[in-house]
């Protein structure tokens, strides 16, 4: 921008200058022409009274001492033919002056000045003089040089200005540039110091002013998360007493460690919404230790609706770049899936494996398999929040994979969660 406005004064400048002056360098050749001619035509005319009273003898005389002094030829034409002064063809100026019609007339050399006298009583005599065209352009070319130099001054002079103008606004419009991708890489306390024009000072107070309510905002929506999720204590409490009612042991113990993984849960979700920057850059968990413990809490789900398990777990550990709780999160919601929306006893297999640098979750059933634009937020066709899979689908892409849906050999679903390896901080 800085370039183009730069070029853009430059190009304004040369128009504006070259409208004036190359009016100005043809009126200085004109008027130093007309002064050549003007200083000739005077010369000329001092010789008329000579011309038109005196002797031959004192014509000559006088005009001699004339081109000595104006080292310009001088001829007089008397008219008896007699040529007195510098030797000259009698031109068709000569001709026209010789009928009593001075004149200036142009010719290749120059231009020639005749004058008419028609004192003298043996007839009308013509005093001619020619100024070169070396005495018309005298000093044309150096006044042009010195125009072409101001002109080139004052583009110079342009451009200064217009560069400085420019970086004005190039560092202002820099500065909205720089802090509004701060903000889209989420550090909402930058701010620009509003400067240049007053329509640049107008977008970043405006600026400013969003990134507060989106502070704001984002507060308020922390708050609202937190203190829903923190809602969700009461309900646990009770249940873990009630748990702890229990006659059986096994089902006390089975019950209370489902209670222990739900306020786990309940309590990273107010860890994370009260968090402000992210930092799954530096988080790492065994995967195989993750994917081994909750297929082994839902296994005991899947026993008692008739679900046959097959995990094929690869030998640990398997390290990720996702935190510990989002990858249970992401597991249940896969597993929750497949009880969600396949009929009892439908058989599924997990499988986990190392895939190149990443890590490969494999979650197949052989129910009705999964409509297109399944993988979508707030998107369910089974009557559920539609979030179970976005769940997934944000923690392979915070650790760098992906998450695929399609259908499995056997015809049902088949859900691909690609992992990506552990990340240092400063990644």
């Amino acid at each position: 921008m800085r370039g183009r406005l730069a070029l853009l004064a430059a190009a304004v400048g040369v128009l504006v200058l070259t409208a004036f002056l190359v009016p100005l360098a043809l009126l200085v050749r004109d008027v130093t022409a007309d002064r050549a001619t003007v200083r000739a035509t005077a010369d000329a005319q001092s010789l008329v009274p000579v011309v038109g009273t005196a002797d031959p003898e004192i014509v000559r005389l006088t005009v001699e001492q004339l081109v000595a002094q104006s080292r310009r030829p001088v001829s007089v034409f008397l008219p008896d033919g007699t040529i007195l002064g510098a030797a000259a063809p009698r031109t068709p100026a000569v001709e026209l002056a010789a009928r009593g019609q001075s004149l200036t007339a142009e010719f290749d050399d120059g231009r020639e000045v005749v004058i008419a006298v028609q004192r003298r009583a043996d007839g009308i005599g013509v005093i001619r003089t020619v100024v070169p065209a070396a005495e018309l352009t005298h000093g044309v070319t150096r006044a042009w040089l010195l125009l072409a130099g101001l002109g080139i001054v004052l583009v110079l002079v342009g451009l200064a200005v217009a560069d400085r103008l420019a970086r004005s606004l190039v560092g202002a419009i820099t500065d909205l540039s720089t802090v509004s991708h701060r903000l889209a890489n989420a550090e909402l306390d930058a701010r620009v110091t509003p400067a240049g024009p007053a329509e640049l000072r107008e977008v970043a107070g405006a600026l400013n002013h969003l990134a507060g309510r989106i502070q704001v905002l984002l507060r308020e929506e922390r708050e609202q998360v937190a203190d829903l999720s923190h809602r969700l204590r009461t309900p646990l409490t009770a249940l873990r007493l009630e748990a702890e009612s229990l006659r059986d042991p096994a089902d006390a113990a089975r019950v209370t460690a489902a209670v222990d993984g739900l306020e786990r849960a309940v309590t990273g979700l107010i860890r994370q919404a009260r968090w402000r920057t992210p930092t799954a850059g530096a988080a790492v968990c065994d995967a195989a230790a993750i994917v081994g413990d909750r297929v082994a809490f839902w296994s005991v789900l899947a026993e008692d609706t008739g679900r046959a398990v097959t995990l094929d777990l690869a030998e640990g550990p398997l390290p990720v770049g996702v935190p510990a709780d989002e990858l249970e999160a992401a597991v249940d919601a896969l597993l929750g899936n497949v009880f969600a929306h396949t009929p009892d006893e439908t058989p599924f297999t997990v499988r986990l494996a190392p895939d190149g640098g990443h890590v490969l979750l494999t979650v197949a059933d052989e129910g009705p398999g999964m409509p297109p634009g399944t993988v979508r937020r707030g998107a369910s066709h089974g009557g559920s929040t539609g979030l179970g899979l976005d769940i997934a689908q944000r923690a392979a892409e915070a650790s760098g994979g992906s998450l695929e849906v399609g259908t499995g050999p056997e015809g049902g679903a088949r859900v691909l969660l690609r992992l990506g390896p552990p990340r240092s901080p400063n990644d």
